[in-house]
């Protein structure tokens, strides 16, 4: 058999669940259980799964002889990792996301109709292993963008129904709809009970659209285009007074909003304006051997390294806001916005963002919230028909990352899984390597 078609059969065999255990009940045992409801671990204990949902902690249920069962070893058992903004569409992708411990993830637009139909059915009924996936249909008033355009209310109106039909969570809204347009698709939004996201509407602004029921924004650096004062002329890249902070946090406390950190996102696109090189440099990075083809085309293609804008004064505002939203109690979620920026792979993007809050100066256990309690609290609230997750406790989806040390003392831990289970089913460290090993095969470099 040739090299590229056993490639092909060891994904297609990972993909289908080599490696994977798959049974009615799964116990955890001698685990060190992080259960995210508040800051604490309950020591040495077990975790019993049923059906892919956590059915008792603490609890030594006689059990049928053939149980599986995981002995933790006195491993650190925490509720997976959710990236709730990215803008992943292949099976390969999702592979890179579990096998980082992402067991949730929000497409942020421009999923295939494949992916956002098909794909997303069969992995969240776990037929296909993968995060759990939600979708987010991204609607703008300009093709610019190569979105979907919009620009009456009528079919504002039209849009939120059509993207109900198909599976959609969300509306993305993007930049350029009119006042009119994201009227009409809020308050249709609403009437469908179906969520809003995304970035600042040029003609609108952030203010007005958290008062239409926008539950989300999609980026920190949105504040910078819709709520913050322009800055001074000739200084384009000038951060906000950071007097005006406490007037963005009132803002989303009043209306309850969650906000995606970026920090990381939005570092990787500083660093390389205007430097091909720190692009060649995130090709050559090691996790870059996991990216598809056209991916890497379109990171030297960049249009970012022909820009000479310096951001630095941005990028450190960005990290003094989060740090103080968190800190207000502001419900931050992580997303890794990965792989359609030069820098930022899927899985890996996840865990830069979790590393940049904690340089930020948040403590593991408000970035950690953020990656995993926070993001389902999100969910719980914009789709509440959806499975719960987030956390470890008895009705809760049996979504769970096993590792070596305690994530809230040693956060970088969480890199190195011993374990992941997403929807039931169980891959130990050697499973999720050869999933790595399976997607660097088929998109070898040459």
């Amino acid at each position: 058999m040739r090299p590229a078609l056993r490639a092909l059969l060891s994904l297609w065999l990972v993909l289908a669940g080599a490696g994977a255990a798959r049974a009615e009940t799964i116990v955890f045992t001698d685990v060190n259980v992080v259960p995210m409801d508040r800051e604490r671990v309950i020591p040495r204990t077990t975790v019993i799964v049923t059906d892919g949902v956590i059915s008792s902690i603490g609890i030594k249920a006689k059990l049928p002889a053939g149980t599986p069962v995981i002995d933790g070893k006195g491993a650190w058992l925490l509720p997976g990792l959710a990236d709730m903004h990215n803008h992943v569409t292949s099976r390969d992708d999702l592979a890179l996301l579990l096998a980082n411990g992402v067991t949730t993830m929000l497409n942020m637009g421009e999923a295939t109709n494949a992916f956002a139909g098909r794909t997303r059915i069969a992995v969240n009924k776990g037929e296909v292993p993968g995060p759990h996936i939600f979708t987010g249909f991204v609607v703008d008033g300009d093709p610019q963008y190569g979105h979907f355009v919009v620009r009456t209310p009528e079919e504002a109106r039209a849009t939120v129904r059509l993207a109900k039909a198909n599976g959609y969570s969300f509306i993305k809204v993007y930049n350029n709809l009119s006042a009119e347009a994201f009227a009409a698709l809020a308050a249709e939004a609403k009437a469908q009970g179906i969520g809003v996201v995304g970035h600042n509407v040029k003609a609108v602004g952030l203010a007005k659209q958290l008062a239409a029921g926008q539950a989300m924004v999609a980026h920190v650096e949105e504040f910078f285009y819709g709520f913050f004062p322009e800055p001074p002329e000739g200084d384009q890249q000038a951060p906000p007074d950071d007097a005006r902070i406490a007037e963005a946090i009132a803002l989303l406390k009043a209306h309850g909003a969650f906000v995606t950190s970026d920090l990381f996102t939005y570092r990787t696109i500083a660093a390389q304006f205007g430097k091909p090189d720190v692009v060649q440099a995130y090709l050559a990075a090691p996790e870059a051997r996991y990216l598809a083809p056209g991916d890497r085309i379109d990171w030297a293609r960049s249009g970012y390294q022909k820009k000479a804008i310096d951001l630095s004064r941005r990028v450190a505002f960005e990290a003094r806001f989060v740090k103080a939203m968190a800190d207000a109690g502001v419900p931050l979620i992580t997303g890794g916005d990965a792989p359609s920026i030069p820098g930022l792979v899927p899985g890996w993007a996840l865990h830069g963002e979790i590393d940049a809050m904690l340089e930020a100066g948040l403590p593991p256990w408000q970035a950690l919230s953020a990656a995993t309690r926070t993001p389902g609290e999100f969910i719980a609230k914009t789709v509440p028909e959806a499975p719960k997750f987030g956390m470890v406790a008895p009705g809760y989806r049996a979504d769970l990352l096993l590792v070596a040390d305690n994530p809230l003392a040693k956060p970088a831990t969480l890199r190195t899984p011993l374990g992941v289970m997403a929807n039931g089913r169980w891959h130990d460290a050697p499973a999720l390597r050869g999933m790595l090993e399976a997607v660097a095969a088929v998109r070898q470099v040459p």
